[in-house]
């Protein structure tokens, strides 16, 4: 009978502990059916609205299309990528987009401004946002203030470091003579050694704010009572930085830096404002858009802006894996 009993209880557990496994399992098909259905919407409009034109891009990068035949356009293969053109006498030469030195200038200087300026953003917004996560009087109107640059548009933006960076009227200029940093004034926009330098400068100053802004919501869910426990063993600040700190906020130090990658990798309309038509800060967006609309050669900027998204696409996805960035948490 007791060993009856006992197999009895153990049925019913079993039984019990089932059910509790497929009320879950219910409830989190459930979620996810709803989930689905919301993002139903959103889904399709991001098709229409972005699926659709980068499936019509790669398309035309196979092509010959220009503006006034796109209905038209002949299929060429990788012509516009790359391609042997045999002359006949046993030579030949190579054309296309991956052959083109000006292509690949302008590959250049997209990684070389994505480099610098969000390694400054992220340092600058690093501190920042410390300083702003810190108890003072007037804490909320300085975090507002600090917002304004991040605010303007960037059209306005460039526009008005342009006149700042003139060299005959600009008032950069004036204050640097004023303190005896340079003896004669800068063309810096137009100038090769500084017009790269100049863009770098504008997009930290302006996306600063936006990096101290993802960081500082990170520093805002670390437990005080750490701060308060390290303080209470005598630990140095530095090092509750480094050993506390960072480590704490690495997700959303992480999330901000590829945002900022994204934006930087596909910049336009910042160098296309300050410093237009100059082959030093030329890049990748600047380069297709040239050739989209101003040299008529629809396929050929097609082609480029087809590298650009790949480009993009595979920094990312190397970013997220190197960094082992959890885009999916569930907060488990």
């Amino acid at each position: 009978m007791a060993l009856t009993s006992a197999e009895d209880r153990a049925g019913r557990t079993a039984l019990d502990e089932s059910g509790i496994y497929r009320g879950r399992s219910e409830l989190r098909s459930q979620r996810i059916r709803s989930a689905w259905l919301f993002l139903a919407p959103m889904l399709v409009v991001l098709a229409a609205a972005a699926g659709w034109p980068l499936v019509r891009t790669i398309w035309f990068s196979f092509t010959d299309a220009k503006l006034s035949t796109l209905g038209s356009a002949g299929f060429t293969g990788f012509a516009n990528y790359l391609e042997y053109v045999d002359y006949g006498d046993g030579t030949g030469e190579y054309f296309g987009l991956l052959a083109e030195p000006g292509w690949w200038s302008a590959v250049w200087n997209t990684v070389y401004f994505t480099l610098v300026s969000v390694a400054l953003e992220t340092v600058f917004g690093l501190v920042v946002a410390l300083v702003l996560n810190a108890e003072f009087r007037g804490r909320a109107l300085v975090r507002a203030a600090v917002l304004i640059p991040w605010a303007i548009p960037t059209v306005v933006s460039a526009k008005m470091w342009a006149w700042m960076m003139n060299d005959q009227f600009g008032i950069l200029n004036d204050m640097l003579m004023r303190v005896g940093l340079i003896s004669a004034p800068i063309a810096w926009t137009a100038n090769p050694d500084t017009a790269m330098w100049a863009v770098i400068i504008v997009d930290v100053w302006k996306t600063t704010p936006f990096m101290a802004l993802l960081i500082l919501a990170g520093l805002q869910m670390v437990p005080g009572d750490i701060y308060e426990a390290a303080k209470i063993d005598g630990i140095h600040p530095v090092k509750v930085f480094w050993k506390v700190t960072l480590p704490l906020i690495r997700p959303a130090l992480m999330v901000a830096i590829i945002f900022r990658a994204l934006d930087s990798l596909r910049v336009f309309d910042l160098i296309y404002v300050l410093t237009p038509a100059n082959d030093q800060t030329k890049t990748m967006s600047v380069f297709a858009q040239e050739n989209l609309f101003q040299f008529d050669q629809f396929a050929y900027g097609s082609a480029a802006s087809t590298l650009l998204f790949l480009t993009i696409a595979l920094i990312t996805i190397a970013y997220i894996k190197l960094g082992r960035v959890d885009l999916g948490s569930e907060g488990r």
